[in-house]
């Protein structure tokens, strides 16, 4: 298991600053690597309600679990690597397999034995060190969705905001109010019912 802190900034772009990025960091399409998101939670959205999610990502065929959950600065990650025939079963039948992630979430709900799969969200992901961060491109599709999404992640808040910020300057992109992944996922599933 590990456990670490996320502090990162999102801000969703149009297609065109999505390109003007790509140009802007002359980055190479090939670095775009694919990544699939698969959600879960009760039926009553026991974790969304503790402001928490619970995904396995799934990278070419490696398989990490992680809950993330509100911490006193950014987001508390518990993060647990899968084999596939573990997350192929976890993905059937919502079950959560013992260990710390499972820990976790009996912490924070009562009702860890209802969790069930929600659907996917694919992303094609670039990312690379900047000014002291980790600066990530994303285009993501799901639920005949697609959008993009610029991330800074950093150790420093208050450090990592203003750099964020200047290069949103920088670049003309304005900020915009963004959703994490899981968010716009479930905001998008609601809206198709």
């Amino acid at each position: 298991m590990s456990q670490n802190i996320e502090i990162e900034f999102k801000n969703m772009l149009t297609n065109d600053e999505f390109l003007r990025l790509i140009k802007h960091f002359n980055i190479d399409l090939t670095k775009f690597k694919k990544q699939v998101n698969h959600y879960f939670d009760t039926p009553s959205f026991s974790l969304k309600a503790k402001g928490s999610a619970l995904r396995i990502r799934e990278k070419d065929t490696q398989f990490e679990m992680t809950l993330k959950q509100p911490a006193e600065q950014g987001l508390l990650e518990t993060n647990q690597f899968l084999e596939p025939a573990q997350a192929e079963y976890i993905l059937k039948t919502g079950k959560i397999l013992e260990g710390e992630v499972q820990d976790a979430i009996t912490n924070i709900i009562d009702d860890a034995d209802s969790l069930e799969y929600f659907g996917s969200l694919t992303t094609d992901r670039a990312e690379f060190d900047y000014k002291g961060g980790l600066l990530v491109l994303d285009h993501s599709y799901y639920l005949n969705t697609e959008d993009y999404e610029l991330e800074y992640e950093v150790t420093d808040e208050s450090e990592g905001f203003k750099i964020f910020s200047e290069l949103l300057d920088e670049l003309n992109i304005p900020v915009r109010t963004t959703d994490n992944k899981i968010k716009r996922f479930y905001n998008r599933k609601r809206e198709g019912l």
